[in-house]
């Protein structure tokens, strides 16, 4: 089984971390505010049966982008994990060539998450403002990452999914993985709603896959009867093929253990089938980052 989403981290590169403690869309994090390596990380998932991992930016300072990539890459070349990185770049540059050309000689880089997600409550808001999939010089940007062979891990709410849609249609060459199942944070009928249309939209886009991850970002706990849901729905609307298990550890360590957050979504996927179950919990993530034969372990 393959973790797709998760990080590890050193909290003096962190600047988020630093200083007092600020609301945050997860709620309080002291119990985070420190030091996550690959060996906790390794410790963590031990006898859940996951046999590889892509670690995922984790928002060092955006001048420090290629020194993040450089030590996850560090990391692996001394304990084998992770298994592939999703660095950061930023696509609002004029040219983002010359950001993705100091991240191109670690062998593990196989994408970029921008967080383009912004929300009217500024709890939820990360992005400057909310039409960054719209922007012509974003898509341009987006665009090149084709020329590497790597990936836009794309991350936005339901009310940009529109616009996100636009982007991946943009850039029919590029793959785009979209974070958490779309950020449902809005359960009243008219969110599920607008979260159904904005997927059904982005499924229409034959180059965008989704993660079923981070479920426990709004609720604050590991919620098997909502695990379930995002689950089935989610690969209702995209097929299992194109679904991914992520862990977002160690964010959702804050609630749940990593045997209890897995064992949530193994239960969640149950009644899919066993070669849904594959794709989900193996053979999507396989494919879409190009992780090596060293993950294939069932």
């Amino acid at each position: 089984m393959i973790d797709a989403h998760h990080h590890i981290w050193r909290q003096k590169d962190l600047p988020w971390l630093l200083g007092p403690e600020q609301p945050r869309i997860f709620g309080p994090y002291a119990a985070i505010k420190r030091d996550y390596e690959i060996g906790e990380y390794l410790s963590d998932i031990k006898g859940t049966g996951i046999t590889g991992s892509v670690y995922v930016q984790a928002n060092w300072a955006p001048n420090w982008a290629a020194d993040e990539v450089a030590w996850v890459q560090s990391v692996a070349d001394r304990h084998g994990w992770p298994h592939a990185i999703v660095g950061y770049a930023d696509f609002t540059a004029d040219d983002v060539r010359p950001q993705l050309e100091k991240l191109k000689p670690h062998a593990l880089m196989r994408g970029i998450r921008q967080q383009f997600h912004w929300h009217e409550n500024p709890l939820y808001r990360f992005a400057a403002r909310p039409d960054l999939p719209a922007d012509p010089l974003v898509r341009k940007n987006i665009a090149r990452l084709a020329d590497y062979g790597w990936c836009f891990d794309l991350q936005v709410f339901p009310s940009q999914m529109r616009d996100a849609a636009a982007l991946a249609r943009a850039c029919p060459d590029v793959t785009f993985i979209l974070q958490h199942a779309g950020m449902l944070e809005d359960t009243s009928e008219t969110g599920w709603t607008q979260w159904r249309d904005g997927m059904r939209r982005l499924a229409e886009c034959g180059n965008v896959t989704t993660k079923l991850s981070a479920f426990g970002t709004f609720i604050h706990r590991n919620d098997s009867t909502f695990i379930r849901q995002m689950i089935t729905e989610t690969e209702n609307i995209f097929g299992a093929d194109r679904c991914m298990f992520g862990s977002n550890f160690p964010i959702e360590k804050l609630w749940t253990s990593y045997p209890d957050l897995f064992n949530a979504f193994r239960q969640g996927a149950s009644k899919l089938g066993k070669k849904a179950q594959q794709a989900i919990f193996h053979d999507t993530a396989a494919r879409v980052y190009h992780l090596q034969e060293t993950t294939s372990g069932r």
